[in-house]
């Protein structure tokens, strides 16, 4: 655990120092400043939904198993699991939606 959050530590530090020079550059001619804007719109729609789809897929599974966990140890209680795992996937799956849309609205912007 203490070696997770120091490696975390030191991937923010590196981050830093990677994309500070870039941050506090000097204003360059619009042509290039409007490249770099349209690079980044990319890669973040590209990033941001690749990082929710595998987060959604990461959550859904675990939620699934729990409650097939549940109904294999108590099978009685499969109708009071059913309902409760279908909304935790709903809600789980509407966050991914929300990226998608998101993604959406960032592409128009290119």
């Amino acid at each position: 655990m203490k070696f997770k959050r120091n490696l975390a530590a030191a991937l923010s530090f590196v981050a830093t120092m990677l994309f500070a020079s870039a941050a506090f550059a000097a204003d360059g001619a619009a042509a290039d400043n409007e490249f770099t804007v349209k690079a980044a719109i990319a890669l973040a729609t590209g990033l941001g939904l690749g990082i929710a789809a595998v987060g959604g897929a990461l959550a859904q599974g675990k939620a699934a198993a729990a409650a097939l966990e549940g109904i294999g140890r108590n099978p009685a209680a499969a109708k009071e699991l059913f309902t409760p795992m279908l909304l935790s996937l709903a809600l789980i799956e509407s966050l991914v939606i929300y990226s998608l849309v998101i993604s959406f609205i960032l592409s128009g912007k290119l």
